[in-house]
């Protein structure tokens, strides 16, 4: 296994003469997502990464056929590296891990350690560069998580260690990427960037399951619908599956996490006793009692249609909270 130890020197290293031009692009790179995540939100489509943005004139893609991607604008490392999305009912070539250090592994290119793909991940760790994390949440949609460091290169498990660090850490600092600080911060980081990108995963596989609708009241704008989990993700069956969750506007999903909406194995939606016989105006009335005994919707295929057992299990949880 081999560590990064720094940088090289510059007299021994013609990166002398390319660093310029690859922090500018980085910085650019990083500057066009933070942009776009602000205007469309975490999750961004395939033919606008693929479209990039203009550095002197030159147009610079962020995503290409392969998980490695180095634009032409680049003259030696990669910029940006990518997962391939979740299909459900399919099994990913690989599923993201953590070492146990708390860092993502992210696969070779193939099985040639040296491979250029391999070789410019390799000098990017050599040499501290921020990359870009591609995550794929279903096909053509991916959440960018910026900067990620290559932090260790494992050959005998084909497999890179990569880091996440906080977004204001400036391109042109070089990082050491071994200090004790540096790495215990990291390693948290990129736990909690591990749990959000399944949670938008998950989010976004049910969303489009439904059909951007909410399953209780049809309301069709994504930006206000959640992913229900039926069984939590705490639960030893409450996995991040579509079948374990429900696309429900952030009312209803309130209402369902709350013990106020519950639905019943057939489907069936039940409001909350003593929320039926209250009054307290139209919102009430329309939002949540007007749905007592209205049926749900679901995905049309089998497979993403919510587990029975799972809702049937979580139906006793709202009765023994009634």
């Amino acid at each position: 296994m081999v560590y990064s130890h720094g940088n090289m020197t510059e007299d021994a290293d013609p990166w002398t003469a390319t660093r310029e031009v690859d922090q500018r692009v980085r910085i650019a790179a990083f500057e066009f997502l933070r942009k776009e995540t602000e205007l469309r939100g975490e999750v961004l489509p395939r033919p606008l990464l693929a479209q990039g943005f203009l550095f002197d004139r030159q147009r610079v893609p962020l995503i290409g056929p392969q998980g490695i991607f180095k634009p032409a604008v680049l003259p030696e490392m990669p910029l940006t590296i990518t997962t391939v999305p979740v299909v459900e009912g399919r099994e990913r070539p690989y599923e993201d891990q953590m070492d146990e250090n708390g860092l993502l592994l992210y696969r070779y290119r193939g099985t040639d350690p040296n491979h250029r793909d391999n070789a410019g991940l390799r000098l990017a760790m050599r040499r501290a560069v921020p990359l870009i994390y591609l995550f794929g949440v279903v096909p053509g949609e991916y959440v960018p998580v910026w900067p990620v460091f290559i932090i260790r290169d494992d050959p005998a498990a084909l497999a890179f260690s990569i880091a996440v660090d906080l977004k204001d850490t400036k391109v042109t600092e070089m990082p050491d990427l071994v200090s004790n600080v540096a790495t215990a911060r990291r390693a948290y980081v990129t736990r909690i960037t591990q749990q959000r990108l399944h949670q938008a995963g998950f989010r976004v596989r049910v969303i489009r399951a439904y059909q951007e609708r909410c399953a209780v009241c049809r309301l069709r704008h994504f930006e206000l619908l959640d992913a229900a989990h039926i069984l939590p993700d705490r639960h030893p069956m409450g996995d991040p599956t579509v079948s374990n969750g429900l696309a429900l506007c952030k009312l209803h999903h309130a209402a369902f996490d709350g013990q106020i909406l519950g639905v019943r194995p057939d489907l069936i939606v039940e409001i909350r006793e003593d929320i039926l016989r209250e009054k307290d105006g139209p919102m009430l009335l329309h939002g949540l009692q007007g749905f007592q005994g209205s049926q749900i919707l679901i995905p049309a295929r089998r497979d993403l249609q919510p587990d029975r057992a799972f809702l049937a299990e979580r139906y006793e949880i709202f009765r023994k909270a009634v």
